[in-house]
């Protein structure tokens, strides 16, 4: 186990050097991922009664994030939609 250890603590040395990212004043808790988390995702997806599949759930969370980051023009094609008229005879 011990060489586990060291393996992950040389491979990741340069993500674990909190010392110096607290003298550069950069934050190094998870406060702020768990609250982008919770705006982001639960305010959005677990409201009452709401149940989604993983796929569902995958591709609304891409459109919020479109339009979260002021992007979701980026996920339309600039190609116009043609209209079809649908009758359910067909």
């Amino acid at each position: 186990i011990l060489r586990q250890v060291r393996d992950y603590l040389n491979t990741h040395f340069k993500h674990i050097q909190y010392r110096t990212f607290k003298k550069l004043g950069l934050p190094i808790g998870s406060g702020m991922v768990e609250s982008a988390c919770k705006w982001l995702i639960q305010q959005r997806f677990k409201g009452v009664g709401m149940r989604w599949s993983e796929d569902g759930f995958n591709h609304l969370l891409h459109l919020r994030l479109a339009w979260v980051n002021q992007r979701f023009d980026t996920l339309f094609s600039d190609e116009p939609l043609t209209l079809t008229l649908y009758s359910p005879n067909d």
